[in-house]
């Protein structure tokens, strides 16, 4: 009978004497770890981000409305809140700053107001006067102001006693200059003033409230929350939590990350741990001849089974360890990536906190652990007699458990994929995110099967070779096992790179196509922060103008899907300044259901892939929440098809009046003689149809930075997998090659086979993944943009040129030093 002294010996010796095969092992278990740590700190960072306060730093507390649209989804035990963040600010009642006041330890409480104001195409912002009390601005010379007066900061034109025009969100008027202070570019107008000018008059953007001598933040806090009894949504804030209020960008910031670190981490880490499996099986199952010889000689299937425990027990959680490493460089390289490009506040801090380093590294352990587990099944349960004859043997392709589970995702991807084809908008996109995630899981669990299949398809032209291309094909159909786990993971990298990739180019092809047929005007007339309130009549005025529209540009939030599973989804909205048959004049919104000549306040005109998202039809009332969060319900007039390169929304502009923190026109859309170009400068930029469109597609740059990131990490750590499982069979392989040469086969022979099989596993991964990513984009376009997938040919091409060259590289490298 076999007796080891103890397993960890068998573990140890293994791993020292077969250190290729455990190599490739912990190059797997690494990278794994890599991926699940970078976003785990992701994660974690979106769900603690946070920012110091400035403006608000000397109140100690602070009131200010929620921030997100929240609404209540299922019903009985299935219920849950839907939330998203809101475009705009969402605004407290004046009237609070009464109750806030009476709070007991509270000296005072001050309504503050932020908003823009325009002195001759300049940005300027403004407050009102009372909020010095806080921030501790002081005059440097002057008055403070009164009514119709106005206090000026550095840089801003004018003096002590100069009357200055200035165009606020309540139309442009004049303004006594009554002092001055040292902030740049900012205005301070007297409380009343600025409440009237200010675009939304009665509402304050927060609460700033001071504390009487002895009373602690916490204390003023609980009784400031009980006094305004969390009236029209408000929230109380203190520390920390006072710079989300005053940066707006934190919400979107923590929405983003944990969307990342999450949803997108979530697939990855599936990725990550399906692969290192895959590796980790593959390990085991090249060293079938030893565990059969250590059952021949009386080794047990517990002894068998704790062994190969203790092999990954060695080697996991120090590649896991050494994993967050790399995980921590790219979690830092992402985010600071997101931060040059204004998706993160610049006062939010990385947190590489112990919590998600901790679960990288259990779940590589893990991961190795039952790997190892369910590989030694077979043979710790063969009987000695048996064990060597059937280490010989490939085993079938088929599995008791594994085989009607693949079968099942199989099924379940294609109907999934008829789901997807029959929804639009939201409901196809979800759809087919299941696509992709079950056809890989199909692909898993029917490795050996489908990989079998590969090698009796794309053998036969095989045969056509010579001598090397029938051996690669025998090899392969003789193999399936080891042909399964090389492509599998090149599966992956195509089903996943194509997928993220293509889907951002088929969407910019259809906005394209929108945007060039949607927009007839001859100019547009654009500033970055917004044009002058009386931009669109002046430029209507201006000779050689026969039509001009302002479009004030933002977004609404709207509740999609049907049944119990609804979320409330942001789309683009425009509030059109002028008339409808204006509009008609200036944009082909390709009108299918209605008509834009009914558009007035109180109505609204969608696309059609919000309309179906939204189960609503021309005539139907749309629940909509307006910028700052208002519950509006306007009347569907029209239903258009360029809703992707335009707008999802159209909407009076009146209707957006007092939700919107600017009310300034971002364009305006001109018809004109050539002429007229030159006169419009003096209200904006003026470009043509193209240079317009160029200029709106920078705003999708962050998406598809994104999208393209995605794709490299996900793709890049396939490729990494493709490369190791490649090696490492190789390797394994050193005695199949000495044979092969033993009996007469020419160097060039056996490596020719080598590259022969090393296509045939990279084309078969190019196909399946291929076939996934179309499985999968084919009915998300379908339902978002309406228009087929647009697949770059030479994109596509380098894609499949890349996994081939790898493909070769890691086998003909490795099999030049095993025939040595």
């Amino acid at each position: 009978m076999f007796t080891p002294h103890l397993p960890n010996g068998l573990a140890r010796a293994a791993v020292r004497f077969r250190p290729s095969s455990f190599a490739g092992t912990f190059v797997a278990l690494l990278m794994a770890a890599a991926i699940v740590s970078a976003c785990g700190i992701l994660l974690q960072t979106g769900i603690t981000a946070s920012v110091p306060a400035d403006r608000y730093a000397r109140a100690p507390v602070l009131v200010a409305a929620d921030q997100q649209a929240r609404m209540t989804s299922g019903s009985g035990e299935e219920a849950y809140e839907a939330t998203a963040v809101l475009p705009d600010t969402a605004r407290l009642p004046a009237s609070l700053v009464k109750k806030a006041a009476a709070a007991p330890g509270a000296a005072a409480a001050i309504g503050d107001l932020t908003f823009p104001v325009h002195q001759d195409r300049t940005p300027l912002t403004a407050h009102g006067w009372g909020s010095t009390a806080f921030t501790g601005t002081e005059l440097v010379t002057g008055d403070a102001p009164g009514s119709g007066e106005v206090v000026i900061g550095t840089g801003i034109a004018g003096r002590i006693g100069d009357t200055v025009t200035l165009d606020t969100p309540a139309g442009a008027r004049e303004f006594r200059v009554s002092g001055t202070t040292g902030t740049a570019a900012t205005l301070w107008f007297a409380d009343r003033q600025a409440d009237a000018v200010s675009g939304h008059p009665g509402k304050v953007d927060a609460i700033a409230v001071l504390a009487a001598p002895g009373t602690t933040p916490d204390t003023l806090a609980d009784e400031v929350g009980r006094a305004v009894g969390g009236a029209h949504s408000a929230k109380v804030h203190t520390g920390d939590d006072r710079g989300g209020v005053e940066d707006p960008g934190l919400a979107g910031a923590e929405e983003l990350l944990v969307g990342l670190g999450g949803s997108f981490g979530g697939v990855a880490t599936m990725v990550a741990v399906f692969t290192a499996a895959g590796t980790v099986a593959l390990s085991v199952s090249q060293r079938s001849r030893e565990f059969a010889l250590l059952r021949a000689i009386g080794a047990t299937p517990r002894q068998l089974r704790r062994t190969i425990a203790t092999e990954s027990l060695l080697v996991a959680p120090l590649a896991g360890a050494l994993g967050t490493l790399p995980g921590i460089a790219l979690a830092n390289w992402w985010f600071g990536r997101l931060k040059d490009k204004g998706a993160i506040p610049e006062a939010v801090r990385l947190d590489i906190g112990p919590l998600p380093l901790g679960i990288a590294v259990a779940t590589t352990v893990l991961t190795a652990l039952l790997a190892g587990y369910l590989a030694a099944r077979r043979p710790a349960k063969v009987k000695p007699g048996l064990a060597l004859a059937r280490s010989a043997v490939e085993g079938a392709p088929f599995g008791w458990i594994r085989t009607p589970l693949g079968i099942l995702s199989l099924v379940g991807g294609g109907v999934l994929a008829g789901v997807a084809a029959s929804e639009t908008g939201d409901d196809a996109a979800n759809a087919a995110l299941g696509v992709v995630m079950l056809f890989m899981l199909a692909v898993a669990l029917l490795g050996p099967l489908i990989a079998r299949v590969c090698a009796g398809v794309l053998g036969l032209p095989l045969r056509a070779a010579g001598a090397s291309g029938e051996l690669a094909a025998a090899n392969s159909r003789a193999n399936a096992r080891r042909l399964a786990s090389a492509i599998t993971p090149i599966v992956l990298a195509m089903a996943f790179s194509s997928t993220l990739v293509f889907m951002h180019t088929s969407e910019n092809r259809a906005v394209e196509h929108q945007r060039r047929d949607g927009i007839t005007a001859d100019h547009i007339v654009s500033a970055p922060a917004g044009l002058a309130s009386d931009a669109t009549g002046r430029a209507a005025a201006t000779p050689g103008v026969s039509t001009a529209v302002g479009l004030l540009r933002t977004a609404v939030v709207v509740p999609s899907g049907s049944g119990g599973d609804r979320w409330l989804a942001t789309a683009s909205a425009q509030g059109v300044i002028g008339s409808p048959a204006d509009l008609a004049e200036v944009q082909d919104l390709d009108v299918r259901t209605g008509t834009l000549g009914a558009l007035r306040p109180g109505t609204v005109a969608i696309d059609t892939t919000l309309a179906n998202s939204a189960k609503v039809t021309t005539g139907d009332r749309l629940a909509l929440r307006l910028p700052d969060g208002t519950k509006a319900s306007p009347k569907v007039v029209a239903i258009y098809g360029r809703g992707l390169g335009i707008s999802l929304v159209t909407l009076p502009a009146a209707d957006l009046g007092g939700h919107v923190t600017s009310p300034y026109a971002s364009d305006v859309l001109v018809r004109a003689t050539p002429e007229a170009a030159g006169a419009l400068t003096a209200l904006g930029t003026v470009t043509d149809h193209s240079g317009y469109a160029a200029a709106q597609d920078q705003q999708r740059e962050l998406n598809a930075w994104a999208n393209t990131t995605m794709a490299a990490v996900l793709g890049g750590f396939a490729a990494v997998a493709a490369v190791n499982t490649l090696v490492m069979t190789v390797l394994a392989r050193r005695r199949e090659l000495t044979v092969l040469r033993l009996v007469g086969s020419t160097r060039r022979q056996v490596m020719d086979m080598i590259r022969w099989e090393a296509l045939l596993v990279t084309g078969a991964g190019i196909v399946l993944g291929t076939g996934i990513a179309l499985a999968t984009l084919v009915p998300m376009m379908k339902g978002l943009t309406g228009e087929a997938p647009y697949i770059p040919p030479m994109l596509y091409g380098s894609f499949a040129a890349a996994t081939v060259l790898l493909g070769l590289g890691a086998s003909t490298i490795p099999a030049r030093a095993a025939l040595r």
